[in-house]
């Protein structure tokens, strides 16, 4: 009889996204896993076999709850442009307003890059985003035109962002996504 787990899968992925958060992808290993979870890391060898597929676990975690957080900001706000950049102003909030930190965030998306089923899910939720933001715009010529556009912006703002920490990232996106808008307005 199998023994009852005393951390549920989605405690231990949380945790192990969590390190990796703080301390890179490189940082998940299985001892330092342990120690965090405080499981043995025969109990995570068991669990996930090797290194990588706990890396991918956590990660597809982390891709679930961005889905879960993109549907509900998607259905909860008005299908508009003011409700497109709230879309992204509310998907901005979790990279906090620490450039370096961010900048640290970048590593986990190299692993989606390398990965070829994270890479796979990135573009499903790009494909996701896409249209949600275009619904944002439906009565224009071209409203998934301007979502990828908008997406675009988004990312670039993000980067410039990085590069300037000019006040809180949520503030710094918002403002230059009106400026977006103006320019799209024109």
């Amino acid at each position: 009889m199998p023994r009852r787990r005393t951390l549920s899968d989605e405690q231990l992925l949380a945790m192990v996204l969590a390190l990796i958060h703080a301390e890179g992808p490189d940082a998940a290993t299985f001892a330092a896993v342990a120690k965090a979870s405080g499981l043995s890391g025969s109990t995570l060898v068991q669990r996930f076999a090797t290194k990588a597929a706990m890396l991918r676990a956590a990660l597809l975690y982390a891709w679930d709850r961005l889905d879960a957080q993109t549907a509900k900001l998607a259905d909860t706000l008005p299908k508009t442009p003011d409700g497109a950049v709230a879309l992204l102003v509310g998907l901005s909030q979790d990279y906090g307003d620490d450039a370096a930190a961010y900048g640290e965030g970048l590593l986990v998306l190299r692993e989606d890059f390398r990965d070829p089923v994270l890479r796979a899910r990135g573009a499903a939720w790009g494909t996701a985003l896409t249209a949600a933001i275009a619904r944002c715009f439906g009565s224009a010529d071209a409203p998934e035109t301007i979502a990828r556009l908008m997406l675009a912006q988004w990312q670039g703002s993000l980067t410039w962002w990085g590069f300037g920490a000019d006040g809180p990232v949520a503030a710094y996106v918002e403002r230059e996504l009106r400026r977006f808008l103006s320019a799209v307005k024109s």
